[in-house]
């Protein structure tokens, strides 16, 4: 039989479990009440969070408020930042650029401007995609003659060699039910023979440049990627200029894989000049391409490609950029 000293004690048990009870649903408010405010303040929550900042340290339960989270710093947008960039660029009243960059190792990629752009020359390596598109769908390699003319096309900017080529692919249509395959949204086969009229983006054409220098994804064999690239590192002495601006060094070969495109509009007298490529720059690999029209001279529109280019291959390979 139990001792009186245990009958005695036995009513106070239920009022220890009350209190240890309150004490647990006051912590449980609490924390709740303080993870709240984490986010935005509730009202009549002040209450509850000072009573339990006040609770004495000795008591059946200890209660503390939970420690602020700690927000990390916005990380800089890569458009800004080449806008930022692009507002020093000197452009020729009535001119306009856009650029596109893309670093596909870090995957980091910036576009500034809008709008479709003659593509003048640089559709030559479009065309060439198309071409061997083309030749691999039907299991051959390009003939001696589509050899000739491509290597006269990329490495010179033949125009009687695109015409050709142009003409094998069959003109617009051809070039588009490639692009179709090739992820290019944004560019549209010039009319009848006048392939340099074709309309493109500059971000269209980094789509372009990715399908020839990266293996994932594009619907180019290694071949014809090597041999694209092969052309492109090979441009005539006097054509050296453009995105290869961006490169470590002007030399060309591995330092930056390119081709460039320049018209005068005869309905303005203005110029058209473009710049497409591959440049090694800080140890990165980087995709880009410039366009631009209105320039009043050839020089003139070199100077902003190249200015273009530049700016933009530093915002993807300065890591220090994207501090806020």
């Amino acid at each position: 039989m139990a001792s009186s000293r245990g009958r005695r004690r036995a009513p106070r048990r239920p009022a220890r479990v009350r209190t240890v009870l309150i004490a647990s649903a006051v912590v449980a408010a609490t924390a709740a009440g303080a993870l709240y405010g984490q986010g935005h303040a509730r009202p009549g929550a002040g209450g509850a969070v000072s009573s339990a900042s006040s609770a004495p340290s000795g008591g059946e339960e200890s209660v503390e408020t939970a420690e602020p989270t700690q927000t990390a710093p916005p990380v800089a947008d890569d458009d800004a930042l080449l806008a930022a960039a692009m507002a020093s660029v000197a452009v020729a009243d009535g001119a306009e650029v856009s650029v596109a960059v893309l670093d596909p190792d870090s995957g980091r990629s910036a576009s500034y401007g809008t709008g479709a752009f003659d593509t003048a020359s640089i559709v030559k390596v479009d065309i060439l995609a198309a071409l061997l598109l083309q030749a691999q769908d039907a299991g051959r390699a390009p003939t001696a003659a589509e050899e000739a003319y491509a290597t006269a096309m990329i490495e010179d900017s033949d125009n009687d060699s695109a015409s050709a080529l142009w003409r094998a692919i069959g003109t617009a249509d051809g070039l588009d039910a490639a692009n179709a395959r090739l992820g290019l949204a944004e560019t549209t086969g010039g009319a009848g023979p006048l392939w340099g009229l074709t309309q493109t983006t500059a971000a269209d054409q980094v789509v372009l440049l990715r399908q020839v220098f990266v293996a994932d994804g594009s619907a180019l064999s290694e071949a014809s990627r090597a041999y694209v690239r092969g052309l492109m590192e090979h441009i005539a002495e006097g054509q050296r200029w453009g995105v290869s601006a961006a490169a470590d060094g002007a030399g060309g070969g591995s330092a930056w894989a390119l081709k460039n495109g320049w018209l005068r509009r005869s309905t303005t007298g203005l110029w058209v000049v473009n710049s497409i490529g591959r440049v090694e720059s800080g140890g990165h690999g980087c995709l880009v391409a410039v366009v631009s029209r209105g320039s009043g001279t050839q020089a003139e529109g070199i100077a902003l490609a190249e200015a273009a280019a530049r700016a933009a291959v530093e915002v993807v390979t300065d890591d220090g950029a994207r501090d806020p």
